[in-house]
């Protein structure tokens, strides 16, 4: 086909339905299922009005994002699904953004591609009860979209621009949507507009990064930050409270702090508190400690950490690592500093990560982890 089709919207809809469709064909010997669906749906958008499905979600890959999300699949296999097929994530970036090893990633995404091959009829128009009961799984989606443009797994990009403006354009469309103007939503895009501020600040003429004491805070972006601010007072109306409130506070800290020195840990300590409650992460805790020993001093830290065992993915990353090589390194433990720090420093996914954590933890202050955007 040249040009541009009588019905963009429609078209794209159906595009996207295909490769989905194309993506379980090549794992799949039930092809007689879906050679039949497929036939069914080669129809033009004029012929199927339904597939625009009018007054609802207005942009096609956002639709598929539910439609991915059936509540009949288990949270785990549709976050996987919808990363591998419709993000374009590989399945090693996949596993650590989801903090779990390849082989789990194979496997939920193999029960979802058998679910939806047994089940075509997943593939129809969502209703306005499918909407808002898939929401969750779709603000997450969304969310770890936006985080690995934010900290890149890719072993050669620290940070993935494309992916932080693709998931905010996606959640700014989701917030006009009757159904998802509900608080999650509008501090899922709170926290987003807060950290893609910093952005460009975050990297050297080079590419290289840059820690947060480094950056040039002139260059953050003032009209992101109130953009930014404005959902944060907006999500903050009725009486929920999720990890992204707490998380997109702990961005509003930064960058509301004039400075490094002058920021609030103590806000920042409390939010990571309020977050390990609503989602207990052994990352929170870790990222509790880093701001604890900036607020308290690195015993403080250390304090916050004793007894701590790193979960097996978190055992082969370099996180748990980092961090306790800069707070021994912080109070004088060298032997132990030494030992965290050739560890965070081999286990570091990309050169540029490599680069920072080397700097940092031969450097004077701390270090501020990225397992979660904050």
């Amino acid at each position: 086909m040249t040009g541009v089709p009588d019905n963009p919207s429609g078209w794209l809809f159906r595009v996207a339905h295909n490769n989905l469709m194309s993506e379980l064909r090549q794992h799949t010997g039930r092809s007689r299922i879906l050679e039949q669906h497929t036939n069914d749906a080669i129809n033009t958008p004029e012929d199927d009005p339904e597939c625009l499905m009018a007054g609802e979600v207005q942009d096609d890959l956002l639709r598929m994002l539910f439609v991915c999300c059936d509540d009949t699949i288990s949270v785990e296999s549709q976050l996987v699904l919808a990363l591998k097929t419709l993000c374009g994530f590989n399945i090693r970036e996949i596993a650590l953004r989801l903090f779990t090893s390849e082989a789990n990633v194979y496997k939920r995404l193999s029960r979802a591609r058998n679910r939806l091959r047994e089940h075509p009829t997943l593939f129809e128009e969502c209703s306005g009860e499918d909407y808002s009961t898939r929401l969750p799984a779709v603000h997450k989606i969304l969310y770890l979209l936006f985080t690995e443009g934010h900290f890149s797994s890719h072993t050669e990009m620290a940070i993935r621009r494309e992916l932080c403006d693709e998931a905010i354009r996606l959640a700014t469309i989701l917030a006009e949507h009757s159904v998802a103007q509900v608080p999650e939503t509008f501090a899922l895009l709170a926290l987003m507009h807060l950290n893609v501020a910093r952005l460009t600040a975050r990297q050297d003429g080079s590419g290289g990064l840059l820690l947060l004491e480094e950056q040039d805070r002139g260059l953050w972006n003032c009209r992101d930050i109130q953009v930014g601010m404005e959902w944060l007072t907006r999500c903050a109306e009725g009486d929920s409270f999720s990890r992204y409130h707490a998380e997109a506070g702990i961005a509003a800290e930064h960058c509301l702090a004039p400075s490094f020195q002058e920021t609030r840990w103590d806000r920042i300590v409390e939010c990571y508190e309020l977050l390990e409650q609503i989602a207990a992460s052994p990352i929170h805790q870790l990222n509790r400690a880093v701001a604890m020993a900036e607020w308290q001093g690195p015993a403080s830290g250390l304090a916050i950490l004793q007894g701590f065992e790193p979960s097996t993915w978190l055992a082969k990353s370099f996180q748990s690592a980092a961090v306790f090589a800069d707070l021994h390194r912080r109070c004088g433990n060298t032997e132990k500093a030494k030992c965290y720090r050739d560890k965070a420093i081999n286990l570091a996914p990309s050169l540029p990560v490599k680069e920072l954590v080397m700097r940092r933890l031969d450097g004077e202050s701390g270090i501020r982890i990225k397992g979660d955007v904050d």
